[in-house]
């Protein structure tokens, strides 16, 4: 079967954003204006097309990235299939609980459309979404949503935009009114005034720049032109020779500079009263890459262990990121793949680079939220669902067999809060153990530990929403009734000084015996480093075999999964094993992984061990009259306010942004509400795990007892 868009009219794209900045109701508009759906489904009457799951829709907010795809030829041109795009979307959550959800779409993403609220401004998560996508080197374009609520302003987003987020802002539009007096916007680049008209805003006229406005226009249109063509040589002599910059040419450079990370188009509108987003879909094809502008993808040959790469085309071997997992009630388990290169048929092997084993595509299908669509084949730059694979987890490369290569994995935070579920029945106590295993290969962050035997089960996550979802989902796709526990806050364990220590496990009874014996030197590891144990060996002239080596490395990482202080797990710890002797009979690789345990444990003890508890970054939002109040319940809190900052706009409210340990923060929406009289919110994300205090180290030690 031949390509059926040609591989530079592909745009594969995610929408990020803060909660409630308006996200899903962009996506809405999009699928609507593209003529995927043919009515608008909102988000808070609970009927909008990508937020399919139930809880999404009870909720109002987004849980899992939903893909999608539409079709959109830009604005000017004839519409016909030469001229029209594949646009694949991944609508993210905006909620920080499920900040795995974006991470995971950020690197598979070409492209990312940032919404901001036009009251709001940046909010915590758009600055984390923001640093993300940092990471991932993914081009932005920004649309400041909601220009028609009350104490809207757009200069004031775009400052917010460019002293939070990045200088390179720069605005591409202005809007005609603000707030209820919200017209339409004013095309910089053409000098034209859009409005937005017909039952849904499907109709664009352009009209003449309104008298009043033209001499602010000329202003932001020069300041625009002069951010744009400073990234193409001849374009900026003629600008400062005073030529006249035509709209084509802006067109072409903005497109190099926004590839170059050099500029961030801004745009603005109303998504809820549909103005606004079609000229956002024709940045998104003007201005975003096609997977063929892209460097290629870089990634390890498994079997040489050199670095390889591929080109972003169909003639090169196959490969494809596995980046997400899903149920389907229809089709069963669901592997969402990013193909970068080559292409497959349903119905093929391929090879699991990350794994080593064999896997049969049994079908493809293309997904536009809940539908789906069969596909025999797929190719470069494609956005697909995989039914099938068996031993495919969130981040591993599927390549082809006769040239393998193993693409950068995803690396995900931590779990921060844990609950304790036990099931009702016995049928329960079966049925969870498969529910939480399914719903743990779907999601990267959260995590089961425990004993299903005994029903003592603790499942850990990014936070309490997170978790509440994940029991819920439970409850009811796999029909698990369950008793859940208070949420408990996953501490860690490590040490703050050096220790040394030796380790001996000899056991004789009648027959061959055990002999192990290790001298270990622990110290801690910088804080804020990825490593929880770097282990050393420091062995000279061969006084502990090398086969038995592994083993002493595996007994101390037993210990640190366990915990020894208060029983959680042990982080950031160099140990190096030094010294130590063996028996030529009785030495083996369980006494030596005995005695490393033994060592590590005795040399613990010695080392200054200490809890550390996770700290958050908080954000809360209040009118200034309950500043003190709420400032005060923060520092009871063990909270360290870092600083205060008002809104601008009419309705100026105080931000406070704080540091609070997570143990803290449990129910914490109740007390603001009742403080403030249900007037304030806050927003909080994971930032650091800090040392706990020593009165109430002591009260855990003793409560874990």
């Amino acid at each position: 079967m031949p390509r059926e868009y040609p591989i530079n009219r592909y745009r594969n794209i995610g929408i990020i954003a803060h909660i409630d900045a308006g996200k899903t109701t962009v996506t809405e508009r999009i699928l609507f204006y593209t003529g995927i759906s043919h009515k608008i489904g909102e988000t808070h009457t609970g009927e909008s097309i990508m937020d399919w799951m139930e809880q999404e829709r009870e909720r109002g907010i987004t849980i899992t990235s939903a893909a999608t795809t539409c079709f959109w030829t830009p604005t000017g041109m004839e519409r016909n299939k030469e001229n029209e795009y594949r646009i694949n979307i991944i609508d993210t959550p905006g909620h920080i609980d499920f900040t795995a959800e974006v991470q995971r779409s950020m690197r598979v993403l070409d492209g990312a459309v940032v919404i901001f609220d036009g009251v709001a401004g940046v909010e915590p998560q758009s600055e984390t979404v923001w640093r993300q996508a940092d990471k991932y080197n993914v081009p932005r374009i920004c649309f400041i949503n909601k220009i028609d609520r009350t104490g809207a302003s757009f200069e004031d987003a775009v400052a917010s935009i460019k002293e939070k987020l990045t200088p390179d802002a720069v605005p591409m539009q202005l809007p005609v009114g603000e707030e209820e007096n919200f017209k339409g916007v004013i095309d910089l680049a053409k000098r034209k005034f859009l409005v937005f008209d017909g039952d849904f805003g499907e109709i664009i006229k352009e009209e003449d720049v309104p008298s009043d406005m033209k001499e602010k226009v000329e202003s932001w249109r020069s300041e625009m032109v002069e951010k744009v063509v400073t990234e193409d040589e001849e374009l900026f002599e003629k600008y400062m020779e005073g030529g006249e910059i035509s709209e084509e040419d802006l067109k072409k450079v903005t497109r190099k500079a926004v590839l170059g990370y050099k500029v961030v188009p801004i745009y603005c509108g109303t998504a809820l009263k549909n103005k606004g987003v079609q000229p956002v879909l024709d940045a998104i094809c003007n201005f975003f890459p096609a997977p063929a502008d892209l460097p290629p993808v870089e990634g390890i040959n498994p079997k040489t262990e050199e670095v390889s790469k591929r080109e972003l085309k169909d003639e090169e071997p196959f490969s494809a990121l596995a980046f997400k997992l899903a149920n389907d009630p229809y089709v069963g388990s669901l592997t969402f793949l990013r193909v970068y290169s080559g292409k497959l048929s349903s119905g093929s092997y391929i090879l699991n680079a990350s794994t080593g084993d064999k896997e049969r595509i049994s079908r493809i299908l293309r997904m536009h939220a809940d539908q789906r669509e069969e596909l025999k084949e797929i190719y470069a730059g494609d956005i697909v669902a995989a039914v099938g694979l068996k031993g495919t987890s969130t981040g591993h490369t599927l390549s082809d067999e006769n040239n393998p290569i193993v693409l950068e994995e995803i690396s995900f935070p931590e779990p921060v809060v844990s609950i304790r579920v036990e099931p009702k029945t016995r049928e329960d106590q079966e049925k969870m153990g498969l529910a939480l295993n399914r719903l743990a290969d779907e999601d990267p962050t959260f995590r089961v530990e425990g004993d299903i035997e005994t029903g003592e089960t603790i499942i850990s996550g990014m936070g309490e929403l997170h978790l509440d979802i994940i029991v819920d989902r439970m409850k009811r796709e796999f029909k698990v009734e369950a008793q859940v526990g208070q949420p408990q806050v996953a501490y860690k364990e490590t040490i703050r000084k050096l220790a040394d220590e030796e380790g001996k496990y000899v056991k004789q009874s009648g027959g061959r015996g055990q002999y192990g014996h290790v001298k270990l030197r622990i110290e801690p590891l910088p804080e804020g480093g990825e490593k929880r144990l770097e282990f050393i060996d420091e062995i000279k002239g061969g006084v502990i075999p090398q086969e038995f080596i592994p083993a002493v490395e595996k007994g101390i990482e037993e210990v640190m999964d366990e915990g020894i202080l208060a029983g959680y797990p042990i982080v950031n710890v160099k140990a190096a094993l030094y010294d130590g002797s063996f028996h030529e009979v009785d030495s083996s690789k369980m006494a030596f992984k005995i005695a490393g345990s033994i060592g590590f444990k005795e040399a613990y003890r010695k080392a200054d061990p200490v809890i550390l508890e996770p700290f958050m970054k908080v954000e809360v939002i209040i009118p200034p009259e309950y500043l003190g109040d709420v400032m005060g319940d923060i520092s009871s809190r063990r909270g360290e306010v870092e600083c205060t900052e008002e809104t601008k706009g009419k309705r100026a409210q105080k931000i406070i942004r704080a540091k609070v340990p997570l143990a803290e923060m449990f129910g914490y929406v109740t007390t603001l509400r009742s403080l403030t009289k249900g007037r304030g919110n806050y927003s909080m994300e994971f930032d650091c795990y800090k040392e706990v205090p020593q009165n109430i180290a002591q009260e855990i030690i003793e409560r874990r007892k």
